[in-house]
């Protein structure tokens, strides 16, 4: 049998939110271990969610990452000399860690505004089902849709 698999990691609330959510979103956030940078970004984004739409940021981002969060997703599989994208239901832990590369990934490919702006924008758009990270998670769930014939090729 292969090695067990891999504890899921507690995390420390972050300080203003209490939020464990909040931290790993941080901790994806940053780049080259700067915390203080990463922390710094995502409090500007919240302010910003706050005067924007008139919400509990905290609210808006919750509902941003459940909304992007993904159901199903393709893992390749090698059988008979063939690959074939198998649809998987995508475990919790990696729901969540998937929504937070997507939010991040969709942001940091926008131009013209600072991160924390451009954070936010895709935050509110995400709570509303829209933007670029619910295409991309639309997208995963059309190729596992698409792929739905070799399911029983998963174990």
């Amino acid at each position: 049998m292969r090695g067990e698999h891999k504890k899921e990691k507690q995390y420390e609330p972050d300080l203003k939110y209490k939020s464990a959510l909040a931290t790993r979103f941080i901790n994806y956030l940053m780049k080259d271990g700067k915390k203080s940078t990463a922390q710094r970004v995502f409090y500007n984004t919240m302010d910003i969610i706050e005067k924007t739409a008139k919400q509990e940021p905290i609210a808006v981002f919750n509902l941003a990452v459940k909304n992007v969060s993904p159901e199903l997703e393709v893992k390749t599989r090698r059988i008979g000399g063939a690959n074939y994208q198998v649809p998987q239901v995508v475990p919790e832990y990696r729901k969540t860690t998937l929504a937070c590369r997507w939010l991040i990934g969709a942001s940091r490919a926008k131009k013209g505004k600072s991160m924390a702006e451009r954070l936010a924008e895709e935050l509110i758009l995400a709570s509303k089902n829209e933007g670029a990270a619910i295409k991309k998670k639309l997208d995963t769930h059309r190729i596992a849709e698409a792929n739905r014939a070799f399911a029983h090729f998963s174990f």
